[in-house]
């Protein structure tokens, strides 16, 4: 598979809201390696990121929003459908408002202003979804149905979209197909635009939204076609469709491989798909984990480790990328010295001992990098610390860390620690990474 891929410089786009006209001003910046699409509040105080994953989705009709918080932003579809389309997997984008620009409704903007920066391939490999096993989703007669590649070498996403308005509009019944390439996605998905109906203009308008666009700026159908405007392709409103479509599913935060049929689906249900892509990934990835035999046993991590009885976490590590990411496996047992003293009627794992498990695994991904270097990797702060559910006797944690930012001085790692498919705790973690004959 291709290496992950971000920009090559910075560049700034400005506009409008494309429903509440308020002015925005967005910088899209490079970022490192397994960090995603992340979008920052730079207008808040302190500054708000909100990863661009289906669990940030907050409810909206007609459009893709994403929340932290109290915070959201609006409108996000084209951006990522253009990220998306173009192979970029790391992005960075600063916002100076609460609704990405509409531009003219399409993503093309987007997709221009990505090319003028360049596209730069990244040394960390990227591990997409291939969708191994059909998944289905429904709302009335609406529907989305995923499929695995018909080609076990497929390295891309192919979408089939039946689009129905019925008898007596200018839309009809369109079709399209398209193997989304970068090449395919600038040329025949990006240049198509929102649309909407007469009547549904004058919804939206009567209760507050796109009073600043005209005929011009949108496409408006009436029943005898555009109104003062023209159709791009003859089936641009299936198009744009797929566009949204392929925004949306990017919020599974990594690239799908197989076949995506829709009929009549919107926003709510490409969300629905996404929720479930990125469930069929995790449990497809930590049974794989949970299985494997190869890797570091106890007396390797040993060797990795300062840390001995009662205090090393750590059991097993059974999957290593390169300097990227690490897994390993703790078995939690009646027999751990902390059962005796915490909640001895009720035994649960110290939330603190879960963290430091996570710090632990972390400090083995780090290794990669300061084996014959002399140096260690010690604890400096943690953030973003959130536990999920009590880890009880006899559960299995599955401890991940990847690297987010590894200096000199200095290592960053995003861990997450699992029970079967439940997170039960995560934190961001920083260390030092200091001279080994200090400890």
């Amino acid at each position: 598979m291709r290496h992950q891929q971000t920009i090559s410089r910075d560049f700034e786009l400005e506009g409008r809201g494309l429903f509440t006209g308020e002015p925005v001003s967005m910088r899209l910046r490079p970022s490192d390696p397994n960090t995603g699409v992340t979008f920052i509040l730079t207008d808040q105080s302190p500054p708000v990121a909100i990863e661009a994953l289906v669990s940030n989705v907050s409810k909206r009709s007609r459009r893709t929003a994403l929340k932290n918080g109290t915070v959201a932003i609006e409108t996000v579809e084209h951006c990522l459908g253009a990220c998306s389309g173009l192979g970029l997997d790391n992005l960075r984008i600063e916002l100076k408002g609460k609704e990405l620009p509409g531009f003219d409704g399409s993503g093309i903007t987007f997709v221009e202003g990505l090319r003028r920066a360049g596209i730069l391939e990244q040394a960390a490999d990227c591990v997409p979804h291939i969708i191994n096993e059909p998944v289905r989703v429904v709302d009335g007669d609406s529907e989305l149905v995923a499929l695995p590649p018909l080609d076990p070498d497929s390295e891309s996403l192919e979408i089939a979209y039946d689009l129905d308005y019925g008898t007596g509009n200018p839309i009809g019944r369109q079709f399209h197909r398209v193997v989304v390439t970068p090449e395919t996605f600038e040329a025949n998905i990006a240049p198509a635009r929102t649309f909407v109906l007469e009547k549904e203009a004058e919804a939206l308008r009567s209760n507050g939204l796109g009073h600043h666009l005209s005929y011009q700026d949108v496409l408006v159908i009436g029943k005898d076609g555009p109104i003062e405007n023209r159709f791009r392709f003859p089936d641009e409103c299936v198009r744009h469709k797929i566009l949204d479509l392929i925004g949306d599913v990017s919020l599974v935060g990594r690239p799908i491989i197989g076949r995506v049929f829709a009929r009549k689906s919107g926003h709510a249900l490409n969300h629905e798909l996404a929720r479930a892509l990125h469930a069929q990934y995790e449990t497809r990835r930590r049974t794989y984990v949970s299985q494997r035999s190869s890797g570091a046993d106890i007396q390797q991590i040993r060797r990795v480790l300062p840390h001995r009885y009662p205090f090393l976490l750590v059991d097993r590590i059974v999957e290593v990328v390169g300097s990227q990411r690490v897994v390993g496996l703790k078995n939690v047992t009646i027999n751990e010295p902390f059962f005796q003293g915490h909640y001895p009627g009720d035994p649960i794992m110290p939330g603190v001992l879960i963290i430091e498990a996570l710090a632990q695994v972390g400090g083995v991904l780090l290794s990669q990098e300061l084996e014959h270097k002399g140096r260690v990797a010690v604890l400096l702060s943690l953030d973003k610390v959130k536990f999920r559910r009590p880890v009880r006797p006899g559960d299995q944690l599955i401890l991940e860390a990847e690297a987010v930012r590894v200096r000199s001085l200095s290592g960053h790692v995003r861990g997450r620690a699992l029970v079967g498919d439940d997170v039960v705790a995560e934190a961001d973690i920083k260390f030092i990474l200091t001279d080994a004959e200090a400890h």
